[in-house]
């Protein structure tokens, strides 16, 4: 019988050997995604206020955009190094439904792990909008820019993304976020399996995160790479109610009216499409190379094969 001090013990512990502290880690590593993710581009406007830099705002060279990317890679770097003990760290629904389809992780998680995702997103972009409200003012009033109006969406994009103004239609913006989120699906499935070429799990991190840059690198003009439903839906709401206005949601841009939607079902279906693109593709190619363990049998028996009395069979390499 457990003795008060173990029931008491047992009961502290309760929550976090619960789904509750998985979705607390799911909660707390989006929360560091997006400070270290959207605090890399309020840096920028908090420079061109700050007097450290000659240039008249942010993205007037190309070294601008490597800084986001950069900075955007060590966001989920150091995302994936807090929390990655705990869930794996998917930060990212698409991440959670391509697991759930691989069968490696269960369905009826999905929901709340997207939840708490959304949520740390959020409360990740109200920090990031607390630090640095002042630079985002300073910025909007030298040029005469008022939020809610189509040219807030240069502070805007501090916390979530818009398409590029070259799209007449959700159609390029889509296809770019079911790409791009179909290639982090797939290397991060890579560099996860045992069968491939894993990395040593304190490595793993890193690797995710350079997944990242190159995306951005790659893939992230067109319409700002968010391949994250909840990094874009989470600060796109808390930009809808610091006074975005339709700009943040449901998301009026130039040509494209009731953008939202897109940096959801781009990034869900390109996830979706990893996990059976990798298993079929390369797991099962991996899995049938490796063949059987050492002392395994290809073949197996049944209890009629073997008759009281039988020697055990030998393996072959002892012949």
């Amino acid at each position: 019988m457990a003795t008060v001090d173990e029931t008491a013990a047992r009961g502290r512990l309760g929550w976090r050997q619960s789904t509750i502290g998985e979705l607390w880690a799911e909660f707390f590593g989006c929360f560091i995604l997006i400070c270290f993710g959207d605090g890399v581009v309020a840096m920028l406007w908090a420079l061109f206020g700050s007097g450290r830099t000659t240039l008249q705002g942010p993205l007037q060279s190309a070294s601008d955009w490597l800084l986001i990317t950069f900075g955007w890679c060590f966001a989920v770097c150091f995302a994936v190094y807090v929390v990655g003990g705990i869930t794996g760290a998917h930060i990212n629904p698409a991440i959670t439904l391509g697991l759930a389809i691989r069968r490696q992780f269960p369905w009826n998680k999905v929901a709340s792990y997207w939840a708490a995702q959304v949520l740390g997103c959020f409360v990740g972009a109200a920090l990031v909008f607390l630090v640095y409200n002042n630079a985002i003012n300073f910025f909007d009033q030298t040029h005469h820019i008022v939020k809610g109006q189509p040219a807030s969406v240069a502070t805007y994009s501090t916390f979530a993304t818009f398409p590029a103004p070259y799209f007449s239609n959700v159609l390029g913006p889509l296809i770019d976020q079911i790409v791009g989120t179909f290639f982090l699906a797939l290397f991060v499935f890579a560099v996860t399996d045992e069968f491939n070429q894993p990395v040593l799990s304190n490595l793993a991190p890193l690797l995710v995160g350079f997944i990242v840059l190159a995306i951005g690198l790659s893939f992230g003009a067109n319409a700002g790479y968010a391949i994250n439903p909840a990094r874009d839906f989470g600060p796109r709401i808390f930009a809808l109610i610091a006074g975005w206005g339709k700009v943040a949601f449901p998301g009026d841009y130039l040509h494209i009216s009731n953008y939202f939607w897109v940096p959801i079902v781009g990034p869900l279906i390109g996830g979706a499409l990893a996990a059976p693109v990798y298993d079929f593709g390369i797991r099962s190619i991996l899995m049938a190379r490796r063949g059987p363990e050492p002392g395994v049998q290809e073949v197996g028996e049944t209890v009629q094969d073997r008759r009281p009395g039988d020697p055990e069979p030998r393996d072959s390499a002892n012949y």
